[in-house]
């Protein structure tokens, strides 16, 4: 998970009405980008009446989920072709072929391949991810959500996190080549869409297969320069412990770059993220915060964070909660550990079940407090936000803004911060 933010499942969405196809899909941007793939896959391989789960494997409960939704849909479509494909179907094919309503296993190499979706007798088509050498990129053109579209530079990861199961669902680390992203972002940007957001499982990890091995901030520096009508170019969640030279030069010249970064911190005990087997240490988040802060003072930082991972103490757990104040923190996604078959920290001793509950609970909570200070410091400010639907915009550094007016989804407007909810700020049209 050196780069991966789970959000929750995405709501079914039809591939094309008349064939009554959809997909489901659960976890990361990098799967919802993966599924505009299977879409387009599924309608050229004349798929009709089915519905095709892209699953998620970080944590049991998004397995439990997937194969919840996989029973609730045989349910109320008896009929319909059931596939199962994503993460949890390559990493345990067996446990969904072993569902009665499953009709297809796919894995995450064969999911958006040609014929795919054409019938035949094999129920499982899952190979060994690790054999796969294919760079990324050239799946689809972008992942669009009306307002902003993203782009996939990179798809697997060389780390094994002692608590990470996504290595053996996505393979190792493999680029899509500069020239190809480029160009994607170029058609995304003459299509219209005002911001791009570059995606994959590490996105740091951009550039060590290619030849000459190439730096993400070279990969950034490439795209604003050749791509000089796109407007704002963001990146998805980040390694802390990959962060190039490069980047920071383009996070002190390029305002382009919008001022956020979310990072994968997971812990703020140095014992913890020993265990973890994470690569960088608590002073070194907290550095590398302050040295981004030095030359972009207006960054907004995000992070994941683990609560009651494995031999977590107390104190250790004080540890990981007082880095969202030292660190400024203004956005979290918290994880409730979840052990997963296989890795080392499974193996470890575990925290009791209502311990990381009530961690989990805490870390919330004190993401809550912590969004609600970034938001204080938003009122005055003049921004411009990118509106994702009517009423709802995005500012430079990922504020979610309330405002009232009219303006179309995917242009950007000047706001004038007014006040706050809790959740996101209250904003006038300036």
């Amino acid at each position: 998970m050196s780069g991966v933010t789970v959000l929750d499942p995405l709501l079914p969405a039809k591939a094309d009405a008349q064939t009554d196809v959809d997909v489901v899909t659960f976890g990361c941007r990098l799967n919802a980008y993966e599924s505009e793939a299977i879409r387009a896959r599924a309608a050229e391989d004349g798929l009709q009446d089915a519905v095709v789960f892209n699953t998620c494997a970080v944590t049991g409960e998004a397995v439990r989920q997937a194969r919840q939704a996989i029973r609730k849909a045989r349910r109320e479509r008896p009929g319909a072709r059931l596939i199962v494909t994503g993460c949890a179907a390559q990493i345990d094919p067996a446990a969904f072929a072993a569902m009665p309503e499953v009709d297809l296993v796919l894995g995450n190499a064969e999911k958006a391949a040609p014929g795919a979706y054409v019938p035949s007798e094999a129920r499982v088509r899952v190979n060994d991810i690790f054999s796969v050498k294919e760079t990324a990129g050239h799946l689809i053109d972008g992942l669009t959500d009306r307002a902003r579209a993203y782009v996939e530079v990179q798809n697997g990861c060389d780390h094994r996190c002692t608590f990470c199961v996504i290595p053996y669902g996505r393979g190792n680390s493999r680029s899509a080549a500069a020239g190809e992203v480029v160009e994607q972002v170029r058609r995304l940007s003459a299509q219209g869409y005002k911001e791009v957001v570059l995606t994959g499982v590490d996105i740091t990890s951009w550039g060590q297969d290619l030849p000459g091995a190439p730096t993400l901030g070279q990969l950034v520096a490439r795209i604003l320069k050749l791509a000089p009508d796109l407007a704002r170019l963001r990146l998805s969640s980040i390694d802390a412990a990959e962060i190039d030279a490069d980047l920071m030069r383009c996070l002190r010249d390029e305002e382009r770059l919008q001022p956020h970064l979310h990072l994968s911190l997971q812990a703020g005990d140095d014992m913890i993220l020993k265990r973890m087997k994470r690569r960088h240490s608590r002073a070194q988040s907290l550095e590398l915060i302050a040295a981004v802060r030095a030359v972009r003072p207006d960054t907004a930082f995000g992070a994941d964070l683990i609560a009651g991972f494995p031999t977590e103490t107390d104190a250790m757990f004080d540890n990981t909660l007082a880095l969202i104040d030292e660190g400024g923190l203004a956005y979290l996604h918290v994880f409730p550990f979840s052990p997963r078959p296989g890795t080392p920290a499974a193996k470890m001793p575990p925290v009791h079940g209502k311990v990381v509950k009530a961690r989990a609970e805490r870390l919330r909570a004190k993401g809550d407090e912590a969004l609600a200070r970034h938001l204080r410091g938003q009122v005055g400010r003049r921004v411009h936000g990118l509106v994702e639907r009517p009423g709802l915009a995005r500012a430079e550094d990922f504020t979610e803004l309330s405002f009232e007016g009219l303006a179309e989804p995917g242009s950007i407007v000047a706001l004038t911060v007014t006040g706050h909810d809790g959740r996101k700020a209250t904003a006038v049209l300036a």
